[in-house]
Formats: C-alpha cells, structure tokens, sequence
C-alpha cells in the first residue's frame, strides 16, 4: 500500500539541495532520461562460443531503418562505442555496450553494423585476416520481428553474435571468411511513474533515487508529472515544492515500477508549512525536561522523550530564548539559550545540550 507523509524539514532540505544540483533546468529530465517522446535505447553485444582463439570483429556504426526498404531509409543510432572486439572475450554473461543514445519513438525494423576493415581471426596462434566485403560496403543487416520502441522508455537491444557460425574456412585457402550469424532480440528495461499534485499554483520537482541515479522531473500547468526511464523495482517518490510556494515537501511510499508499465501514484495533496521546528537532545539529565518558548503571550512546551530528545513544532518563525525546566527532584536547575533563531519550514537542531 502507498503511504503519503511528510518528510521531516532536515531531511527534505538536504535531499531538495541534491535533486537541485543534478537537475538541468525547470524543463529538462535529470540524468538523461528519455522524454515522453524519446525513448533511450541501448546497444549490447554479447557472443556465443566459438572454436577459435580470437574472432576480432571492427564496429564503426550501428544503423536502424524504420522501413522495409533495404537501399534507403538508414539513419546512425548516434554516437557509438567504434573499435576492434574479440567476440570470443563476451562470452559467459559478458557484453559491451555499443550505444547508449536517444531516439524518436516509433518501429524499428532492421539493424545494421557497419565494419571496418581490421577483422582478424587467430588460430593456432596465427592471425587471419577475416573476408568481409559485402559487410564493408553496405553494413550486417538485421531483421526485428516486433521493435516498437514508444518514448519514455529505457529498451536494450542485445545482439548475439554466434562466432561458431559466422567464422567460416574457405578450403585449403588458408583465407576465412565472416559470414556474420546474429540473433537480435528487444527488451525493454525501465518503467514509469506518473502523478500529480495539488494545488497547481507553482512549480514541483518530482524525483527518485534508483541505485546511484537521481531521476528527477517537474510539474506542468496542471500538476501532472511523468518520471521516465525508471528501472524496476520498488520507490519512493519525492515531491519538493518551491520556496515560494509556502507548500511541505511530501513522498509517496512504495511505489512499484514494472518494465513496460506506468505506476499512476494518483494526486497528492501538498500541505501548507506552518512554522519550523526547534529539537536537541538533553544528554545529561536525571529526570525529564520540559522545554518551552514563549510566542506572543502563549507558551509552547514540549518534554524530552525516553531518548532526552524535544521537539517544538510548528513555531512561527522568529528569534527565542529557549528555557529547559528539569522535573521535580533534579539536580539540576534552570537553563536557557538565547537567540534561537527560527526559518520558516526548517528545522533548528540545537544539537547535544549539558546542564551544569
């Protein structure tokens, strides 16, 4: 079950500093995550064994073409990962990553790598040079089945590169031949999760933190929010207000996100501040302690728990003389501290006290 609650002031306005730094600007996603209409794909290769010592293969692009045309219709995937491979060192759940780019969203048809010339296999110790002319000029195209690709997403495209099949001796030539075997399969790796808040009169940065990553996003007009390119797994979704706003930070609880999925966290009622917060920890007292302040002509009390720990809640904000009265019996007396200064919507922690 989801929970909605309110962080505590400190811990919102550390986490608020963190998302602020990793964000871009009011519009952008943080961390390269892929907008409504982008979808992020990334480009692996691994390999399936092969009789051979090395099978060095040279990847200098990788081309997609969202048509069935074979001659027109290919575009580069974007900035890739150029260079020499052994395909026979991405074996046992070893892989590489070719591309890791942003592109429209739409059906992807057929794949193609594009090789240099430095194609080389070693047997015997011996290196041949690997055959590969159609591949030279035109590419190793690949077919997909189903390749939907739909924007907001995270997709891995794993290509198997089967070196057993593709190598191929030509006779008592001494010369081989790559006749590249491929299988391409399409997985998508991330989820969604989208939500609104309330009111919509000022701007909300929605985020969450998935492993070392921070995904952020922001509200529209109309408070809604869409947290892409979020890995499965199970989250709790931040909601930082801005200053402005006089509005509390608040988190959703345990929202679950599956692969090809959106988590719809509903709308979120964000709660007006109402003052700050004044804690310490008595750490040398023999009784309890009731620690108090006065607003105007009213006294605000609190007594320290079994910790020695008070909190005054929801203070205006303003400069105090905090007074800490031991209960009957103490050895202690009266203390005070001056100049307690409270901000609005924060939280001061007065630390360890001692009485003397």
């Amino acid at each position: 079950m989801k929970k909605l609650k309110k962080l505590s002031k400190i811990a919102c306005m550390a986490l608020a500093t963190l998302v602020l730094v990793a964000s871009c600007s009011d519009d952008d996603n943080g961390n390269d995550m892929p907008s409504d209409d982008m979808a992020r794909v990334m480009v692996k290769l691994v390999d399936a064994p092969g009789d051979y010592e090395k099978v060095n293969v040279d990847i200098q692009d990788v081309l997609i073409n969202r048509s069935d045309d074979e001659e027109g219709g290919w575009e580069s995937i974007g900035e890739i990962e150029a260079g020499v491979y052994d395909l026979l060192e991405l074996t046992g759940g070893a892989s590489v990553v070719l591309a890791d780019n942003e592109i429209p969203e739409g059906e992807i048809k057929q794949m193609r790598l594009v090789l240099g010339d430095e194609n080389s296999v070693v047997v015997d110790g011996e290196e041949f040079a690997l055959d590969t002319p159609s591949a030279q000029q035109s590419g190793l195209k690949l077919k997909f089945d189903d390749a939907q690709i739909e924007g907001g997403y995270t997709y891995e495209i794993t290509l198997d590169f089967d070196a057993e099949k593709s190598v191929v001796s030509a006779g008592n030539s001494g010369k081989y031949i790559l006749k590249p075997v491929i299988n391409a399969s399409t997985e998508v790796n991330s989820g969604k999760i989208m939500g609104a808040v309330t009111p919509t009169d000022y701007q909300v940065l929605a985020w969450v933190v998935a492993d070392q990553d921070t995904i952020t996003t922001y509200t529209d007009d109309e408070g809604i929010f869409v947290l892409n390119g979020v890995p499965a797994g199970t989250y709790d979704v931040m909601l930082t207000p801005e200053e402005e706003s006089g509005l509390a930070n608040a988190t959703v609880e345990g929202v679950v996100v599956e692969n090809g999925a959106v988590a719809d966290v509903g709308t979120v009622e964000l709660m007006e501040i109402s003052g700050g917060n004044i804690t310490g920890t008595v750490i040398n007292a023999d009784v309890a302690v009731t620690a108090s302040i006065m607003v105007g002509e009213e006294t605000v009390s609190a007594v320290t728990n079994e910790e020695n720990m008070f909190i005054l809640e929801n203070v205006p904000a303003g400069t105090y003389t905090l007074t800490l009265t031991p209960a009957e019996g103490s050895a202690f007396g009266v203390k005070e501290i001056a100049e307690v200064e409270v901000v609005e919507g924060e939280a001061t922690a007065l630390g360890d006290i001692t009485f003397e």
